[in-house]
């Protein structure tokens, strides 16, 4: 009788080793996971903003031209760019304002440029706005991937049992980046135009 209850209580202690060994091999993997998509969201936040500065750069060279031809104009863009131009970006909402604040400069030099056909015309200034629209399709990309990456953090941070490990370590939901919604206008109504 002796043998079996020792026999027993073996078999219950290897068992509760057994599920503590797995909850700590799951923690370690869930941890892993999660630090891996938060440095991937970090990595993406990282791109857009190498892009954006390279979309003000070829902004403020477009403005450097519009300068030929209309000076008080171009004063105020490269103010403005210069207050609003960010070297380290802390997360999305950061982004969401530069995407913002790029598009109300790009609206005032498109409106200089139209009140100078000279301008327009000038291979340098379309250069430029060449490039702007190269960075424009960069930033497009690096926020499909930080907003795809986003979704999979979120995934983990709020699904049981991963949100326990994420609840313990402290890691929460990545807010998203927006669309703009200048842009969602931008396109004509295809439901408009065939009624």
């Amino acid at each position: 009788m002796g043998t079996a209850i020792v026999l027993i209580l073996l078999v219950l202690i290897g068992g509760i080793v057994l599920i503590a060994v797995a909850l700590a091999f799951y923690f370690v993997k869930t941890q892993r996971e999660l630090v891996s998509m938060d440095e991937f969201c970090k990595n993406a936040l990282g791109q857009i903003a190498v892009q954006l500065n390279s979309r003000w750069d070829a902004v403020t060279a477009a403005v450097k031209m519009v300068a030929k031809y209309a000076k008080h104009e171009s004063e105020t863009m490269i103010q403005t760019i210069n207050a609003r131009r960010v070297s380290n970006v802390q997360g999305a909402a950061q982004i969401n304002e530069q995407q913002s604040a790029l598009g109300e400069v790009m609206g005032r030099l498109m409106a200089v440029s139209e009140a100078y056909p000279p301008l327009k015309a000038d291979g340098l200034f379309m250069k430029a706005m060449d490039d702007m629209r190269g960075y424009e399709e960069n930033v497009r990309m690096s926020r499909m991937v930080y907003n795809d990456t986003a979704t999979k953090m979120n995934r983990l941070v709020r699904q049981w049992p991963s949100s326990m490990v994420a609840s313990m370590l402290h890691f929460a939901e990545k807010e998203y980046l927006k669309v703009d919604e200048e842009k969602k206008t931008a396109y004509p109504d295809i439901d408009a135009a065939f009624k």
